[in-house]
């Protein structure tokens, strides 16, 4: 199956999981609800943080895929950033967005 229809199907999926107020509590944040998968080694290599987060990256990719088979949000990024530079597992909440302000003037230019 290629990446772009497990994409699609996984953005399906938890689209569906995200309308669904009982799918997960709202306030569990990325980390734990990734953990709840497989433990703290579904994102980091021996359960501990890589140094510079490489391999949590290729993680992300495994089961996101890449920035450049992904929206038009994220391909842009693609070769330039890691899916942890906006989105922070530890910190962030299960549907959490980042905007684009957080990082960008008007969307735009970089700040």
């Amino acid at each position: 199956m290629s990446n772009k229809i497990l994409v699609a199907l996984f953005a399906a999926a938890l689209a569906v999981l995200t309308l669904s107020s009982n799918a997960f509590a709202a306030d569990e944040n990325l980390a734990d609800f990734h953990s709840d998968m497989g433990g703290c080694e579904s994102c980091h290599a021996d359960g501990e943080p890589s140094a510079d987060g490489a391999y949590e990256f290729e993680q992300c990719q495994d089961c996101h895929g890449t920035l450049a088979e992904m929206d038009e949000n994220h391909t842009p990024h693609d070769g330039m950033l890691m899916c942890a530079d906006c989105h922070a597992p530890h910190d962030m909440n299960v549907g959490d967005v980042p905007t684009c302000d957080s990082c960008h003037d008007d969307g735009r230019v970089a700040k």
